[in-house]
Parts: C-alpha cells; sequence; structure tokens
C-alpha cells in the first residue's frame, strides 16, 4: 500500500472506527484557521504568556469544554483542559507550549533575530491560501492550534472515554532565560518551566503526546547543557599595546570560537545513537566596554550549547567539553575557563509502550508505508520535561514548510503553517487519542 492508497482507519476495530469518524467528521479547516489565527494574534513571548493562556482556557469554556488558566506568576501561565472518562482507563495529554522565543517587538528582536522584522516575525497572522503566516504560526502555534481542534473534536462528537483525554498548553517552553530589560525576577522562564509546574500541581496523564514540528513518531530526544567559557587576557590601552604586555581576549575568543567549532562535529559522531545526533554551538561572544574602543577587556565569555544524547548525563559532557578546551587552551597558550550553567537532560521513553506503538500504527495508516524513524534528531523539547517525570511521551508533528510559493527560511519555517498539514495532523491526534482514551488499564499496560 502506498500514500495514494492508504486508509487512515486502518487496524482500528469497529467502534473506534465509527468513534474516529465521527470526530473526524466535525474537523474544519476554516476552524483551524480561526484557531491559529487567533493564537497568532496575541503575543506570547517567554515570560508573557498569560494572555495567550487565557484566551485557550475562554476558546474551550466557549465549546462548552472545562478549561483552566494556571498562573505562574502575574505574567506567565499555563493554561489546560480536560474531558472526562469515567475512570476506568488511561489518561492521555495532548501537548503544545505557547511561548516564541523572539517577541515581535523591534526594540527588542533588532538586530539579533533579523536586521529588520519582517511581517511573518510580528504577532499579526496573515492568511494566504491555505497559509497562515505570523511569529510562531507553526512552532509553536499550530501545533498548539491542532490539539486544541482535536480536543473539540472528541468533545463534540460525544466519545465514551474511559480514561481523562487532558490538553496541556506550557509557558516557557523555549530554550532562554528571561529576556532582558522586561522586568521579570524568575531566571527560570524557560526551559520548561511551565510543563513542570503543570505536572507539579496535579496535571499528570498515564501517557502525553507532545505536538512538535517533524511528521515522525519519536520517543526520546537530546537534551541539552549550556556552559560559560571565560577567555582571559590582558586589560590594556591602544595607545601602549607597542610597549607593554597585549593579549587581546577578543581576538583570542574568536580562535577559541573556530577550534570548538571544529571540535562539535566530533562530539556529534561519537553521540550519534538511537533516534539522536547530538549538535553543539558558540552562540555569543561577550566583552569590552561599549562606551569606548581604545581598550581592550580583562576576559571575554561566550556561551556554548551542548546537546546531550539521553545516553549522556550533563557531567560527562561537561567533562568533554573541558577536555576539548584544556586541549585548545594548551594550543593558544591561553587560560580558558569552563563554567556549566545549564542542565536539562536527554530522556527516552520505551518504543514497545502503548502510546508508541498506536501512534506508529496510526502513522503507517496515515501513509500506508512503514513508519520512517529520523535517526539525526538534535531539537530539545518540553518531551524531556515529561518523561523525566515519569510519564511515557511521543513526539508528533507537522513537517516544516519547504514548496511554499514564497522562500522559507528558518524564521519562516517556524511562522508559517500550512492548514492542509494542521488538518492532517488534527485527524492523527483524534485517531490516537480515541485508541488510548477508550481502552481499559489491561489494555495499555498500566494495570
Amino acid at each position: 500500500m502506498t500514500a495514494a492508497t492508504a486508509t487512515p482507519l486502518a487496524g482500528l476495530d469497529e467502534q473506534r472506527r465509527a468513534w474516529t469518524e465521527q470526530a473526524w467528521a466535525t474537523v474544519d479547516r476554516e476552524r483551524l484557521r480561526e484557531l491559529i489565527i487567533g493564537l497568532v494574534d496575541i503575543a506570547s513571548p517567554t515570560g508573557d504568556e498569560t494572555p495567550l493562556a487565557q484566551h485557550i482556557t475562554e476558546t474551550f469554556t466557549a465549546s462548552g469544554i472545562e478549561a483552566h488558566t494556571m498562573d505562574l506568576d502575574d505574567r506567565q501561565a499555563n493554561s489546560w483542559a480536560r474531558l472526562r472518562g469515567d475512570g476506568s482507563g488511561p489518561d492521555l495529554m495532548l501537548y503544545a507550549p505557547i511561548d516564541t522565543v523572539t517577541s515581535g517587538n523591534s526594540e527588542e528582536d533588532v538586530p539579533w533575530a533579523a536586521e529588520t522584522l519582517r511581517p511573518d516575525m510580528t504577532a499579526r497572522a496573515d492568511s494566504e491560501g491555505d497559509y497562515v503566516i505570523g511569529l510562531g504560526a507553526s512552532n509553536p502555534k499550530g501545533h498548539a492550534a491542532c490539539v486544541m481542534a482535536a480536543i473539540e473534536a472528541v468533545h463534540a462528537a460525544g466519545i465514551p472515554l474511559t480514561g481523562d483525554l487532558i490538553a496541556g498548553f506550557g509557558a516557557g517552553g523555549m530554550p532562554t532565560n528571561p529576556r532582558p530589560g522586561v522586568g521579570n525576577p524568575r531566571r527560570n522562564t524557560g526551559q520548561g518551566v511551565g510543563c513542570s509546574f503543570l505536572l507539579e500541581q496535579g496535571v499528570w496523564a498515564d501517557f502525553a503526546l507532545i505536538a512538535k514540528p517533524g511528521w515522525t513518531v519519536s520517543w526520546e530526544e537530546v537534551g541539552l547543557a549550556w556552559f560559560e567559557v571565560t577567555v582571559h587576557g590582558t586589560h590594556t590601552y591602544v595607545g601602549s599595546r607597542h610597549r607593554l604586555p597585549y593579549r587581546n581576549p577578543v581576538a583570542l575568543a574568536g580562535e577559541v570560537a573556530v577550534r570548538l567549532e571544529r571540535w562539535f562535529p566530533q562530539y556529534s559522531q561519537a553521540h550519534r545513537s538511537g533516534l539522536v545526533l547530538p549538535q553543539g554551538m558558540v552562540a555569543n561572544i561577550r566583552g569590552g566596554c561599549e562606551r569606548t574602543a581604545s581598550f581592550t577587556p580583562a576576559h571575554v565569555r561566550m556561551m556554548v550549547d551542548l546537546r546531550l544524547s539521553p545516553r549522556t548525563t550533563p557531567t560527562a559532557a561537561k567533562r568533554e567539553l573541558v577536555d576539548a578546551v584544556r586541549r585548545i587552551a594548551t594550543e593558544l597558550d591561553a587560560r580558558i575557563d569552563v563554567e556549566q550553567i545549564l542542565s536539562i537532560p536527554g530522556e527516552s521513553s520505551d518504543e514497545r509502550m502503548w502510546l508508541c506503538r498506536s501512534a506508529v500504527a496510526a502513522w503507517e495508516a496515515a501513509e500506508g508505508q512503514p513508519h520512517r524513524a529520523v535517526h539525526d534528531a538534535s531539537g530539545a523539547t518540553d518531551a524531556n520535561i515529561l518523561r523525566s517525570r515519569g510519564i511515557p511521551t511521543i513526539r508528533v508533528g507537522m513537517p516544516k514548510v519547504v514548496d511554499a510559493p514564497f522562500e522559507v527560511d528558518f524564521a519562516m519555517g517556524m511562522n508559517t503553517v500550512d492548514l492542509a498539514e494542521a488538518e492532517k495532523l488534527t485527524r492523527y491526534l483524534i485517531r490516537v487519542a480515541v485508541d488510548t482514551a477508550t481502552r481499559t488499564l489491561e489494555e495499555v499496560g498500566t494495570g
């Protein structure tokens, strides 16, 4: 069987096939467009998700679905909703983060994200045929909209659930610390803080599916560790560089960065395993006094992101980086310090567990061919938070837009969603939800 002859309901028994068809009949592409536009038009940079969380809660409530806004502080909040089962089956959470790493405000985003903000980089949606364009339209907001639409469809179909079907929408899903100059005193505004808080507050499930880009079923992904690398030099004056000891740490840091960039591919290949190919990079270099160009700083700092295989601990990765930096320091006859400043371990779920088997079966039915796992992943999501708390979790999402009638770069790929793909993912989520939240505990192996 090929994709052209695929039967997306293949593998379901007669009753679950009928329930799924009932829910599918309520899926509407224009409703998806409306949901996505509603999400995009509300800015939700990391640390300021409360207005969007409230909007999601109000949208569910208007449809008669139990929903709640969960405040982390006065600016950051989650939203979550629940379709209650009869208590005899497994609870399933469909999850999506809701924050964007950029703000859509040129005063904050320029020049680090772009020289000028294009329309797709602002929190204002635009529709072009089957495409919706705007900040975060695909990642994460298009995926959040698919979760919302799937919950609405299951509710509208009146499917008798045995377990609860939960929708979670987490603040702080992006890999970022607080945005500078916006007044949030909490350092932990990103890195999955909303997901962690959601679970701490009792919104729990037997299984979770996180909707994030990538049309494949993933049961593991990388974690990440951040390091601050300090390159020491000499504080001196340009007028005396020919008379006094001179070791410019700015120039030296450039040499260090080049050597680290040569080392990262070696690290990646050493840790290629399972579904992951962990990457690394130097993200920024900071040092010197901005009010003068006449003096060198005593040191320069750079930040390194090193992705972690689920088979690599943060401390093991730190030792590898420290060893690499020591070799570089010897080569350059330099003093270089390394400090670990963030650790989110990579996590795996058992690919033989119920949800993974159901998700793969649904993918194969949709595509009409055996599932194709991706084996070079290096993106980290809140799936690591869910798995680390003991919830078996898989990740499935839409493919990134690549064949649009306009140029698609990294940002445009994040900011463009194809409604045809959104409809396909919504139907997929419905099938997996029906196949799971109508089972007994014994059937899914949690009894």
